[in-house]
């Protein structure tokens, strides 16, 4: 019996700008995403007679809504190979926050099946598929840290420090339809470059919304700033905050109050999923 285990990193929108509203519905945005060392475990279980299979931790999560057999049906149907697999999913990332842990599971999915069926197509075409199923997957399909434009598809890749976060769900889930139909929201920010964003010339647009709609999200917020800048990541309901070391973010964590939830993660220009699959005799790392 062949078995896989791999990761499925959280990322961060550093900043998120829309620019202007596309013809087909969709907004044209820029942003930057980071991969966080904090990630949901998929295991893959190869089977012969083409049957596939998902079981995962998380909560009220409906069939037709689990990336993770979407995009092994998609990548089964586009190979055509016979093989199947039985897949297991231990969830960490909260669900809904921002943090992108539908698109990662799915793209670690498309990444594992592509290796335990050696199916040998290339990163390209699996970015590509992966389009379909959401516009985050692709970053997390090629695993760089990025400069992000388009839906979030057009992807360039970028060197960033590698500081350590504290993450906070303030238990509220946000609904992304609500929020891009406000209409304050902020649609044609002007393009920036990447020496603004260095010089801290950016926001997340979706803040001054996500905080007047949600009132434990701005409770969250200012008890955050109290120690570090505090931002949203997507349309939330996360937010986070930088800090230079380990210790300080574990310090600030220990006082985090207990309503909402929260953990500390240092940022990875290197997704985790690169090098996190491994058969079933060795640990994760």
């Amino acid at each position: 019996m062949k078995k896989i285990h791999c990761l499925a990193p959280a990322k961060l929108n550093l900043f998120l700008h829309i620019t202007s509203r596309r013809e087909d519905g969709y907004h044209n945005l820029q942003t930057i995403f980071q991969f966080l060392d904090y990630s949901d475990i998929i295991s893959f279980v190869l089977r012969n007679d083409g049957k596939l299979s998902c079981k995962s931790s998380a909560k009220n999560l409906p069939p037709e809504q689990d990336l993770v057999l979407r995009a092994a049906h998609l990548l089964k149907k586009y190979s055509g190979t016979n093989l199947g697999a039985d897949i297991e999913v231990e969830k960490k990332i909260p669900m809904g926050g921002g943090l992108g842990g539908g698109s990662s599971d799915a793209a670690t999915t498309l990444l594992a099946l592509n290796q335990l069926w050696q199916l040998e197509i290339s990163l390209e075409r699996l970015a590509e598929l992966g389009l379909s199923l959401g516009a985050d997957v692709p970053v997390f399909v090629y695993g760089e840290s990025a400069w992000a434009e388009g839906i979030g598809e057009l992807l360039s890749p970028i060197k960033l420090d590698e500081p350590w976060y504290i993450v906070i769900h303030p238990g509220c889930h946000v609904s992304t339809a609500e929020i891009f139909s406000a209409k304050d929201l902020t649609r044609d920010a002007l393009p920036i470059k990447i020496a603004d964003f260095l010089a801290g010339r950016t926001q997340n647009v979706f803040e001054k919304i996500v905080r007047r709609q949600y009132p434990q999200i701005e409770q969250a917020i200012d008890w955050l700033n109290k120690y570090s800048k505090a931002r949203l990541t997507g349309t939330g309901a996360c937010i986070f905050a930088r800090f230079e070391n380990r210790i300080e973010a574990e310090t600030v964590l220990a006082k985090l109050p207990h309503k909402w939830f929260g953990f500390v993660a240092q940022g990875k220009n290197i997704s985790p999923a690169k090098k996190s699959c491994k058969n079933e005799n060795e640990l994760l790392e």
